[in-house]
């Protein structure tokens, strides 16, 4: 192998699969009989296999460079030839995968088939918004399709699984890889995770475009102490299984192939070893049947927890239902020897082999090893004019519109403007975090993006205006392992701000591109202060003395506290970091070619002393409403309770009306169904999209509950001066929570149902639910 390993190279055709639409009672049968016919195989392929093969599949390695971790596998081809080996992951390409394949099919004793795993979080080679963004678009369809296009590509460059989604709940916006999720609700995260296992693994894993999800991190990694990453977690168990564990369990459900364990402590048990979570819960209270791999390194981090030296750990992983080591290689190490002095049993090394291979006979990979390898397809699949603009749909579906004021957007296409910022004209910066196969060089800047959508029919007086930061020791951080990710331009930064305000003195408005720089979020990522870094907030408060419209398009992958800008500019649109062709999206929502209709799935707090900040809190004995005194009530003497920026908060260029909440009945019993309506206008001048939000609250209970709980939503579209009544059926089953005995169920009582724009601004009705 030219880089790798010395194998030839032999291209393989994949043949088409037609897949048939079958009965119900047919599909099932159909899924029973193959349940059967893999048993079989697998069990005969474990009865020839010896104890160091079993072993050798539940080793996951890394070929190349590390990227989460200090620790790079050695010695893969030699492992991988002896059956040392059951996954690869950090190469793809069909060729490169190809030849390491070739070692496993053609040169181990019983020519098992390697996995081949990436990180492909929001994309492959085109890249999405990072999954943040995504959720925002409050676009089921679109988030499936976005996970559909990555399978494809991630397939054809040889891979067969993908570590997404990432399903954490995270309430902490210091935490870096709040980036990397769905936000603070367990209800709508369960949604994209479902959408995004669909994308994914599609009608089988069998397909040659379909890849095998990796469900991450089980589990409450979004819980992480003072937002710092790979910290404890540390929480009752009813807000594990209300707040936190329902978008696992809906990836169980959606089908999901593997799960992947987290860093964390689970009632002071590293995740990666918790039998209570790897097998009572994952398995036998949900029902998952795939595999669980631990995270990087994650086995040998125990012995830092406390647990043991990598014998002990790796046999208390093994035992707690973990069924691969990435990367640490503590169960190839200390196994067999931990058989032999009775630490672990045959029986759990046999169930752990069988999970790996069940994965693989799942993918089809012993049908046909090179299923998935196509040369062919990294022609034709692969960053496509056709992704590209459906990129750019998706995108423009995700930006959010924060504010707005004197109807500042959408701008003209004629006259001038300012455009300003390190992000202005800046192509690395616009893919986000986690893009382990995104060339950067390939995306679209937000200057591109303008030209290309106005040509020569606006000026644009650009001007660089501040660094991403000034701050060489922060710089230093950003840039790890030598990776030039922020770069600092030579100039003194007085001359930047300089030229950023003559731009405007001569221009009609400013645009001024902003925020957080790739590496300032995701993993290893954490912010004790979520400010726009303080070089750019000078270069914004001068532009602001202008006297001009001042546009934030802001780049960032977490909420950051946000007042200054809120009250200084005109308009502010968030675009997260919307990847390949984000130029391109942001010039036709500027410009009103798309009338953004995103909104936040997590709350943007007014300061960080807020945090964490959720919409679906707990009331408290003396809360604070806001009116009267507030002496000896539950807020901050400085500063309000509330949020800049609620849950589900999002503006339009239009504006929408909601009528009151209109129920079919007022009291109901036992399995009934309730009916509630709003009538949604649009009372401005422009057609748009709007996300209609159901919030249930359930006042008086056996425990306290949340003061809301999101429900369902609707997206509509409305022309100018229309009007449609959106209606949401509720039973019971919206009703649930768990007590304290954890038992999910409702209790008979007044309900309060709101439907509204966003999670403070609704409209609501109660009504008598008896059992």
């Amino acid at each position: 192998m030219k880089k790798y390993f010395s194998t030839r190279i032999i291209n393989r055709v994949i043949p088409l699969c037609v897949v048939v639409l079958l009965p119900f009672n047919k599909v099932l049968a159909q899924t029973k009989t193959e349940d059967t016919k893999m048993n079989v195989f697998v069990t005969g392929l474990i009865n020839k296999m010896t104890i160091d093969e079993k072993i050798g599949q539940l080793n996951l390695v890394t070929i190349g460079a590390a990227t989460t971790g200090s620790v790079v596998n050695k010695g893969v081809e030699d492992k991988i030839k002896k059956g040392a080996i059951g996954g690869v992951f950090g190469i793809w390409g069909a060729d490169k995968v190809k030849e390491v394949q070739d070692l496993a099919t053609k040169s181990t004793r019983l020519h098992i088939p390697l996995i081949f795993g990436l990180d492909v979080i929001h994309g492959h080679r085109t890249i999405f918004p990072i999954p943040l963004g995504l959720s925002a678009s409050w676009d089921m369809g679109l988030i499936k399709r976005s996970a559909q296009i990555a399978a494809k590509e991630a397939t054809a460059e040889g891979l067969n699984w993908v570590y997404s989604p990432m399903v954490d709940i995270a309430r902490d916006a210091r935490w870096g890889r709040i980036s990397e999720g769905s936000g603070e609700d367990p209800w709508y995260g369960s949604q994209v995770a479902k959408a995004m296992i669909q994308g994914y693994q599609g009608s089988s894993m069998k397909n040659a475009d379909a890849v095998m999800a990796c469900v991450k991190h089980f589990a409450l990694y979004g819980g992480a102490e003072a937002g710092r990453e790979y910290n404890t977690v540390d929480m009752s168990r009813i807000k594990m299984y209300q707040d936190y564990l329902p978008p696992y369990r809906a990836a169980v459900d959606a089908g999901a192939g593997s799960f992947m364990s987290s860093f964390n402590t689970i009632d002071g048990v590293p995740a990666t070893g918790n039998q209570w979570l790897l097998t009572d819960v994952l398995r036998k209270q949900w029902g998952f049947k795939g595999f669980v791999v631990s995270d990087y390194t994650a086995v040998n981090e125990m012995e830092a927890h406390g647990l043991g030296d990598l014998q002990m750990v790796s046999a208390l992983a093994l035992k707690a239902g973990l069924d691969m080591d990435m990367v640490g290689e503590g169960f190839l190490t200390t196994l067999k020897k931990s058989l032999a002095e009775g630490k672990v049993t045959k029986q759990e090394i046999d169930l752990a082999c069988r999970r790996v291979l069940e994965a693989k006979y799942k993918l089809g990979l012993f049908d046909n090893p090179y299923k998935s390898i196509d040369a062919t397809r990294e022609t034709k699949d692969v960053l496509t004019p056709e992704n590209r603009s459906e990129a750019r749909n998706i995108s423009k579906h995700s930006f959010v519109l924060l504010k707005n004021s004197a109807q500042t957007l959408p701008l003209k296409k004629t006259g001038s403007i300012a455009l300003v910022g390190p992000l202005a004209n800046n192509q690395r910066d616009m893919l986000g975090t986690w893009v382990v196969a995104g060339d950067w060089e390939k995306s679209i800047s937000v200057m591109q993006g303008i030209k290309n959508l106005v040509g020569n029919g606006v000026t644009i007086n650009y001007a660089k205006g501040a660094n991403i930061t000034e701050d060489s020791s922060f710089i230093q951080r950003l840039n790890f392992f030598g990776q030039q990710m922020v770069t600092v331009d030579k100039k003194p930064a007085d001359e930047l701000l300089n030229e950023a305000v003559e731009a405007a003195k001569k221009s009609d408005v400013i645009v001024a591109v902003v925020g957080e720089s790739q590496s300032m979020s995701g993993e290893s990522s954490s912010r004790a202060d979520i400010d726009i870094p303080e070089s750019q907030k000078n270069m914004l408060k001068a532009l602001a003395k202008t006297g001009k419209p001042l546009v934030i398009v802001l780049f960032n992958g977490r909420p950051l506290t946000l007042t200054w800008e809120d009250e200084h500019a005109s308009a502010i649109l968030d675009v997260w970091a919307p990847g390949t062709e984000a130029g391109n999206a942001i010039a036709d929502v500027l410009f009103g070619d798309y009338n953004p209709a995103g909104k936040i799935t997590a709350t943007f707090p007014r300061s960080v002393g807020q945090i964490p900040i959720y919409y679906n809190h707990k009331n408290t004995g003396r809360p604070y409403d806001g009116k009267g005194p507030s002496k000896f009530k539950s807020n901050y003497l400085d500063i309000s309770n509330d949020p800049l920026y609620p849950f589900g908060y999002g503006l339009s260029y239009t504006t929408f009306g909601y009528s009151d909440v209109k129920l079919n009945k007022t009291k109901l019993k036992g399995t009934e169904t309730l009916t509630a309506t709003v009538t949604v206008t649009n009372t401005g001048k422009y057609a748009g999209e709007e996300v209609v939000q159901l919030y249930i609250s359930d006042p008086v209970a056996s425990i306290s509950r949340s003061v809301k709980e999101l429900k369902n939503f609707k997206k509509i579209n409305l022309q100018p001066g229309e009007q449609k009544e959106v209606s949401f059926n509720i039973t019971p089953e919206e009703l649930k929570f768990y007590n304290t005995q954890l038992k999910y169920d409702w209790e008979p009582g007044k309900f309060i149902v709101q439907i509204g724009t966003n999670s403070s601004d609704t409209h609501s009705a109660s009504v008598q639910w008896d059992k």
